[in-house]
């Protein structure tokens, strides 16, 4: 499954250029990430509710050409690794086909409390699904 968010760039990203910061493109993951949750039937709000959380572990973003003010965005999620401690999920962000970024993102699966824990067999079938 691919989920897909689009967006319109805000003022407020870009930069002195004009140019979207790079440090809006992992706000754009967790857009498309959320997304991603929410097109399978539950939200991350409900995993958090059952006190599972997803801790960033490490995060990645491929730069290809810039995005701009006021330009529609695309940002294309899905699972690129799934297990009961760590889940990977990568990203297409393309402007009318034009890619712009791509990435990824691992997360390591823990309790409300920070610790870490295994993914509930439920949630593991639900992103494991075809």
């Amino acid at each position: 499954m691919e989920s897909r968010t689009e967006l319109r760039v805000r003022y407020a990203e870009t930069d002195a250029m004009g140019i979207v910061h790079h440090a809006t493109y992992p706000v754009w993951m967790e857009l498309g990430r959320s997304d991603f949750l929410r097109g399978l039937g539950q939200s991350y709000a409900e995993w958090e509710a059952r006190g599972v959380r997803l801790v960033v572990n490490e995060i990645r973003v491929r730069f290809r050409a810039p995005a701009r003010y006021d330009e529609l965005v695309v940002v294309r999620t899905r699972l690129a690794e799934a297990g009961r401690r760590r889940i990977m999920f990568h990203y297409d962000i393309e402007r009318e086909g034009v890619p712009l970024a791509e990435g990824e993102s691992v997360h390591l699966v823990a309790g409300a409390d920070g610790r870490a824990r295994v993914l509930p067999e439920d949630l593991l079938a639900l992103v494991q699904a075809p």
